[in-house]
């Protein structure tokens, strides 16, 4: 998968969460928004059917409930 850094304007606490956690959970966390950000442009996509892919695609690539708590905890 190609990929491409864009800027992307957040607020201090998530910019702290982000640049806090290790390198591994920050590639997660950028599969995640990547996968959003394509989500949210699909305009016939359900929030529900949104949330679905987003987690299968997720899961897919190695994140688990306990891995995305665990990230989540330390922020």
């Amino acid at each position: 998968m190609e990929t491409e850094c864009i800027p992307i304007r957040v607020d201090a606490e998530a910019a702290r969460a982000f640049q806090s956690v290790s390198t591994e959970e920050r590639q997660k966390l950028e599969i995640l928004l990547s996968i959003r950000l394509s989500e949210a442009i699909r305009a016939n996509s359900s929030l529900k059917q949104t949330m679905t892919r987003i987690s299968r695609k997720a899961q897919q690539r190695g994140l688990t409930p306990e891995v995305l708590r665990a990230i989540l905890d330390e922020a």
